[in-house]
């Protein structure tokens, strides 16, 4: 497999890093999504950032100019939420933005509960010191952690911002509790759910994205291709440090999106 992604059916792209970074569109990135539309190969945008909601992102992509549809935006949150579902949770304590929070109680789970099933924790740009001493307080008193998402920094142009892996060491340090599940990438449940319902074989789908312990290691667990951007997070020295045989391992490298189906 090579940067023209013959065989392909299927690109699930990760957004920022990979379309756009921060505030600004990836050089290349609309010419690349019009490829995939004149090639008849299905695309969909995936995130970990918890912090919006899926209208959130509509209105992002379409202020860039991208046409995008609901069903077309896949965020780890919806994963969490697939989670707190299987688990009967209906009572939680929310580190997270009102984005995050309005897609939880539209599904019926309360937020700011006194006395939750869990506490919930998202990438919070809104966050403050009574979300986090009141779950330092649910903690210490046993209730059970879970995270929508492990990435440590989240890209933008002026470098790296703290993520949930970071609000997750805060906690850790505070009250010696890890969390019970990490929803989000790399876990394979992300991607297969929609690759499934699409009838389609993973093999011939392309996880395209800037971060190897999510993007790529998902893309492996899954089946697909995993093809790396460095428009974002990794660079090719994190790519020669890996292991042999790691699941981190991309099948393809190139530059930006921009490079792809040419």
């Amino acid at each position: 497999m090579d940067e023209r992604l013959e065989n392909i059916d299927a690109v699930f792209l990760d957004l920022d890093g990979t379309i756009y970074l921060g505030d600004r569109l990836i050089d290349g990135a609309l010419d690349f999504l019009q490829r995939c539309d004149d090639r008849g190969v299905k695309r969909y945008f995936l995130s970990n950032n918890s912090s919006r909601s899926v209208t959130q992102y509509l209105k992002k992509l379409h202020g860039f100019g991208i046409p995008a549809q609901s069903e077309d935006v896949l965020l780890s949150t919806h994963d969490l939420l697939s989670w707190l579902g299987r688990e009967g949770v209906t009572e939680t304590w929310l580190i997270g933005t009102e984005g995050m929070r309005e897609m939880l109680e539209q599904q019926g789970i309360s937020t700011r509960s006194e006395n939750p099933q869990y506490v919930v924790l998202g990438y919070d740009t809104e966050v403050d010191y009574e979300k986090l001493s009141k779950a330092s307080i649910f903690m210490h008193a046993e209730v059970p952690l879970v995270a929508s998402h492990p990435d440590m920094v989240c890209p933008s142009p002026d470098g790296g911002l703290p993520d949930v892996g970071a609000y997750l060491a805060l906690l850790k340090v505070t009250t010696g509790v890890d969390p019970v599940h990490i929803s989000g990438k790399p876990n394979a449940g992300m991607i297969l759910h929609k690759i499934e319902a699409l009838g389609l074989d993973p093999a011939r789908c392309a996880m395209v994205g800037d971060r190897l312990y999510t993007d790529i290691a998902m893309a492996s667990r899954a089946g697909c291709v995993g093809v790396l951007v460095l428009s974002g997070e990794a660079t090719m020295a994190d790519v020669a440090e890996l292991p042999e045989g790691a699941e981190q391992q991309p099948a393809v490298i190139v530059e930006s999106v921009d490079k792809l189906l040419r």
